[in-house]
């Protein structure tokens, strides 16, 4: 058998992949991670008794706007790194842009209270638990992530690792805000954003090992 008969004989019973389909994969793997989330902050940690009004102010959209801002970004570092074909990493660069706004507004905060005032809107009263909680809440979003690329072919293994870790991390750290009750920009800078690093390192270390087609 010719090269040419060969790969006519490979792709003869190849259909075509419908419009969407990695999205759409990848869509049904994080929202099923994220649910199995919410029912563990249900049993385990439980929902912010004052929702409802904690919701009509600026520190809980800020948080949000913070963790949905990076999610979005990372689901799509995601979706371009799930396919085989040449990606830039420099070009995932604003995915920075949530950083840099939410630590103008930490400075401003810091700027705006007494010295005596910074440890404690640095560390708040949850700081200790924060970025492992955030972790924990991200693992079953990692998993969805990692059945979702089952049907892919990533070559960039840790890069892609790493996007899925990011972005467990960040829709953790999102639905996190249901419980947490902390309002500092500064704490949400540096400890929410230390549990999404961890959960994103921990992608980058097993993406090699559990991405491998």
């Amino acid at each position: 058998m010719n090269t040419d008969a060969l790969i006519a004989t490979m792709v003869d019973d190849v259909r075509p992949v419908p419009r969407h389909a990695v999205g759409r994969r990848l869509l049904i793997g994080g929202i099923g991670g994220a649910l199995v989330s919410v029912v563990l902050i249900a049993a385990a940690l439980g929902f912010r008794g004052d929702l409802g009004s904690a919701m009509r102010g600026f520190p809980f959209w800020m948080k949000w706007s913070y963790t949905i801002s990076l999610g979005i970004g990372a689901a799509l570092m995601v979706r371009r790194l799930s396919r085989p074909e040449p990606v830039d990493l420099r070009s995932f660069w604003p995915v920075a842009l949530p950083f840099a706004l939410l630590a103008i507004v930490s400075a401003a905060e810091v700027a705006l209270a007494p010295p005596s005032d910074w440890l404690g809107i640095w560390l708040g009263r949850t700081w200790t638990k924060c970025p492992w909680l955030v972790l924990m809440l991200s693992v079953p979003i990692f998993i969805g992530l990692l059945w979702s690329f089952r049907r892919m072919a990533p070559t960039r293994l840790n890069a892609a690792g790493g996007a899925a870790g990011f972005a467990a991390g960040a829709w953790a750290a999102t639905l996190y805000c249901l419980h947490c009750p902390e309002v500092s920009a500064l704490f949400v800078l540096t400890w929410y954003t230390l549990g999404i690093g961890l959960a994103a390192a921990i992608g980058i270390i097993v993406g090699p090992h559990l991405l491998r087609w």
